[in-house]
């Protein structure tokens, strides 16, 4: 007989006793058991399913990271051409993880500005016919570039003005705007006036392998290409404009304007000159140049050294260093060399005003205020005298209205050949 049998005949009270007090404690443990474990399985349960949130979560976020909000705001052009740059991933929590860069490069979009391969193969082929006195049956005795790297659609009233008074001052003149949105159906369309009263103007597309083909700039526009070469902030297509303005004039020779630029009176006795924006007081000679205007013969050597400045010290995150302060550090260089040519025009050549002036131009007379009317007339006496063209600085000037009687006003019934423009629309 087991000990728990004799317990309970010897002391039956007792061990009646002893089970009611042992047996709830064994269902009270067997309970707390069950519980804790529905609890650890339930805590299994939860774990599991936060996990699954977070791996999505994190999904999600590396899916969509580019649209996060608030995040800095890099040009496309930058973001193609910086081939050493590294990719992150951002998420909403603002940490980040680095994302190994595909080696795939695409074409940054302002290269579309350079044309289609099939239009630009034709440049050269392009250019020369429609120089081509025999071809064309009239004479061009001045020849003219200009370079329009926007759309078609802001081609407006002031850009064909420029034209305007080009043909004015020059009726044999020929003009070649180096563009390929111009380069189109609807850019012949806003030519068609100029041509259909006998002015020869036409728009090519750039070709810039061959306009920069023996030049230094030829290896650069190569690494350009590749994405070797940081385009900086300021806008590769003004830079490209820079460029391009002196590869037409060292391959052609001619006359480069901007489209801002009205013409006053023929350029035939210019040669190899290039203006000066701002002169010293103190000593008078000249403190800035600028590129807005230039007149320069075929295979110059100061337009090589140009186009040598500009590859060899490309700078696309200074406003101007490529441009005119380009063309004023290496004229600073070059005063004296022989075999260098060239001439340094005044300002009121070119930019009878500076840009934080213009305004003036743009501000008709008015009886009640004699001492703006009598500088009215003096200006406007000076530039009809003195002026070759007056650079109309369109940063500054774009949003202005001509009024009547102002200068501009004056300026544009000097220089018109159609005659339409409206001064509200220019």
């Amino acid at each position: 007989m087991d000990t728990k049998n004799i317990y309970a005949n010897t002391y039956p009270s007792k061990f009646h006793h002893f089970l009611s007090l042992h047996h709830p404690q064994r269902s009270k443990k067997s309970l707390f058991a069950i519980l804790s474990l529905l609890l650890l399985l339930l805590l299994a349960y939860n774990g599991v399913s936060l996990f699954c949130l977070d791996v999505t979560k994190f999904s999600s976020s590396l899916m969509y990271a580019p649209k996060v909000e608030n995040q800095p705001s890099i040009p496309t052009t930058r973001l193609s051409l910086l081939k050493n740059s590294r990719t992150w991933v951002l998420f909403k929590n603002g940490s980040s993880i680095h994302k190994p860069k595909q080696r795939q490069k695409q074409r940054p979009t302002v290269f579309k500005f350079l044309g289609s391969k099939a239009r630009t193969e034709q440049f050269s082929a392009r250019v020369k016919e429609f120089f081509d006195e025999k071809l064309s049956n009239s004479s061009c005795n001045v020849k003219f570039f200009m370079t329009w790297i926007s759309s078609l659609e802001s081609f407006g009233e002031r850009e064909l003005f420029t034209i305007e008074s080009l043909f004015k001052s020059h009726p044999n003149g020929c003009l070649i705007i180096v563009s390929d949105s111009m380069d189109s159906r609807g850019g012949l369309q806003l030519l068609r006036p100029f041509s259909d009263k006998g002015f020869r103007v036409t728009s090519i597309s750039p070709d810039f392998d061959y306009l920069l083909k023996n030049t230094v700039a030829e290896s650069w526009f190569d690494r350009l290409k590749k994405g070797d070469v940081n385009p900086g902030w300021v806008s590769l297509g003004q830079n490209l404009s820079n460029l391009l303005r002196l590869a037409l004039l060292y391959k052609f020779g001619g006359v480069y304007i901007d489209t801002d630029v009205i013409i006053l009176k023929s350029f035939a006795p210019l040669r190899n000159s290039i203006g000066a924006q701002t002169v010293d007081v103190e000593t008078g000679n000249w403190s800035r140049l600028n590129n807005a205007v230039m007149i320069f013969d075929q295979g110059h050597p100061l337009v090589y050294m140009f186009i040598e400045e500009f590859a060899l010290t490309f700078n696309g995150n200074l406003w101007g260093h490529n441009g005119p302060y380009l063309v004023s550090r290496v004229v600073s260089r070059v005063k004296t060399r022989p075999g260098c040519d060239f001439n340094v025009l005044p300002p009121t050549a070119f930019y009878p005003v500076g840009w934080t002036v213009i305004r003036t131009l743009f501000v008709g007379g008015t009886a009640n205020d004699e001492a703006h009317s009598k500088w009215l007339n003096a200006k406007l006496t000076q530039i009809r005298g003195q002026s070759f063209a007056v650079h109309l600085w369109n940063r500054q000037s774009r949003e202005l209205k001509v009024e009547e009687g102002s200068v501009i006003g004056h300026i544009m019934q000097d220089c018109c050949v159609l005659c339409n423009s409206s001064a509200s629309t220019f």
